[in-house]
């Protein structure tokens, strides 16, 4: 069992993680901030202009926060649980993406 505070597997967390991002300005500005550091990852790599990657936490975390303060109004799970935070942002992502989870 858990609390909000304490999750044992990735898997127990993501429920947790679908309820705190409801709204869906909230996904969206995540879908945005997702593909956006792709983005620069790629052009990072393909133009070897390795100075953008500083650029992602910016990219990624801003778009969310700006989400999640503005609009869904509540607290980030990374800043209680950074891991399975990130990797939640990238499996919502691929749910998004395959229609599972409302765009």
């Amino acid at each position: 069992m858990h609390t909000p505070n304490t999750f044992n597997s990735f898997k127990a967390f993501y429920p947790y993680y679908l309820k705190e991002h409801r709204n869906v300005t909230c996904r969206r500005l995540h879908f945005v901030g997702s593909t956006l550091v792709l983005v620069v990852i790629a052009i990072a790599l393909f133009k070897q202009l390795y100075g953008l990657l500083w650029l992602l936490p910016l990219i990624g975390y801003g778009f969310a926060w700006i989400g999640h303060f503005f609009f869904e109004k509540n607290r980030p799970a990374t800043f209680k649980h950074p891991f399975y935070s990130l990797c939640g942002d990238w499996v919502m992502y691929k749910d998004i993406l395959t229609g599972k989870i409302k765009f």
